[in-house]
């Protein structure tokens, strides 16, 4: 599962997904929730064209992301927090891998989560941020980037809800100070005859995934058929996931689908690689268990008597994947 495919594995369907304009949210809702819902139920994977994100502030944290990691790894490293579980600054090169993957995938990435004030409840289960100060502006750049995408995400949760005719504000009281996290990715170039890819097979242990597109090719979903897919959103779009938690609360109704990100081919092997996603989770103490609407005959409920809370989920899950 961690090694390069080979061009047999590689090969992916001839299928896209139709990308979403996010205009059809305002003008359209109730189509923009159909179409997106069924997307989902079919992919676990959407792409929303006219994301309606400022790119001024893309560009600002992306720029700043590029300097970070091209500063020396003896002071990168001076943000890194052991035993943490990856939570806030730097996950060095390395580290993470995919759940059952023999091998590390070949990535480092930072992580900015939720602001807290004095005080707040929630403080036990987020911890602070940390911010470098080799990179002016850094920190209102990507909390900038937090915010939007933060803001961004909880409207495709609207969507979602109505296509799952759970009343269009069911999310917001569960996710409105989620454990959230936006990852600023990098895939440096990947040197001939590496072990193992930039990012194994895997599901995301969220509730929904938002990534902007990367300037490298490489992810791939695999599709319901065991076919992988690859997924280039066009310019302005982004991709949208469904996670592990929502998978759970939904009985598997929206599916949380196997993806990776494979290794460039030779002749783009030099080329790094950067990607920008966040990880929508819901409020630490929500207790995930499955939605009586999604259970039928077809479907008996795959989670009886096993309600979790959100935070003990994402703890047991950053365990298997060696952030813990």
């Amino acid at each position: 599962m961690s090694t390069t495919p080979s061009p047999e594995t590689a090969a992916v369907a001839s299928k896209a997904i139709e990308p979403v304009s996010m205009s059809l949210h305002d003008s359209d809702f109730e189509a923009f929730a159909d179409r997106l819902g069924t997307s989902f139920k079919r992919y676990g994977f959407a792409v929303i064209a006219d994301h309606g994100l400022d790119e001024a502030v893309i560009d600002a944290a992306v720029a700043d992301t590029k300097a970070f990691f091209a500063l020396p790894e003896e002071t990168k490293r001076q943000y890194h927090q052991p035993g943490t579980g990856g939570a806030r600054g730097l996950t060095p090169f390395g580290v993470e891998a995919a759940k059952g993957a023999a091998t590390v995938d070949l990535k480092e990435f930072w992580h900015v989560g939720r602001e807290l004030p004095t005080g707040h409840p929630y403080r036990k289960y987020m911890r602070d941020n940390v911010w470098p100060t080799e990179i002016e502006g850094f920190r209102p750049h990507l909390y900038g980037m937090f915010a939007a995408m933060d803001a961004l995400g909880r409207k495709i949760l609207r969507a979602i809800a109505r296509y799952l005719q759970l009343g269009d504000d069911f999310f917001e009281d569960k996710v409105e100070m989620g454990n959230s996290i936006l990852r600023m990715l990098h895939y440096p170039p990947v040197p001939a005859g590496a072990s193992g890819v930039r990012a194994g097979a895997h599901e995301d242990i969220n509730v929904i995934t938002l990534l902007l597109g990367a300037e490298e090719a490489g992810l791939q979903l695999k599709d319901a058929d065991g076919e992988w897919l690859d997924i280039a959103p066009p310019p302005g779009a982004l991709v949208v996931n469904i996670g592990d938690m929502l998978q759970r609360l939904t009985n598997h109704v929206l599916p949380s689908t196997s993806h990776r990100v494979i290794n460039p081919t030779p002749e783009r092997a030099s080329f790094a690689r950067y990607s920008t996603p966040f990880f929508l989770h819901f409020n630490p103490d929500f207790v995930i268990e499955t939605l009586p609407g999604m259970i039928s005959e077809t479907n008996p409920d795959r989670y009886a008597g096993k309600a979790i809370m959100a935070e003990d989920f994402l703890t047991e899950r950053l365990r298997e994947i060696r952030l813990i």
